[in-house]
C-alpha cells in the first residue's frame, strides 16, 4: 500500500474508531433511537470511504503490477479477488 494512503487511511480509521465509541455512548445513555441510527450510517459511510481508497490504491498499484509485469495467473487471481470482493459488497 503506498505510504500516503496507508497514513490517510490509519487517520480516517482512528476517527472511525472514536465514533464507534460514541455510538457506543450513546446507546448506554438511552439516546433517541433515530439518533443513533443516523451515526451508526455515518460510520458505515466512513467505513464504505476507507474500502473505496483501499480498493483504489489496490487497483492502482497490485493489480496494475499484475498486468504489466505479472503473469497470466497472476493476472487471473487479481481478477478472482475482483470479482469475489464486488461480489460480497452486494
Amino acid at each position: 500500500m503506498d505510504e500516503r494512503v496507508k497514513k490517510t487511511q490509519l487517520a480516517r480509521l482512528s476517527r472511525i474508531e472514536g465514533q464507534v465509541r460514541g455510538v457506543a455512548r450513546m446507546v448506554e445513555e438511552d439516546r433517541y433511537c433515530i439518533d443513533v441510527i443516523n451515526q451508526v450510517r455515518a460510520v458505515r459511510a466512513a467505513l464504505d470511504k476507507v474500502e473505496q481508497e483501499i480498493l483504489h490504491d489496490h487497483l492502482q498499484h497490485c493489480v496494475a503490477h499484475a498486468f504489466h509485469a505479472g503473469s497470466e495467473r497472476d493476472r487471473q487471481t487479481k481478477i478472482d479477488e475482483l470479482m469475489e470482493v464486488l461480489d460480497r459488497r452486494r
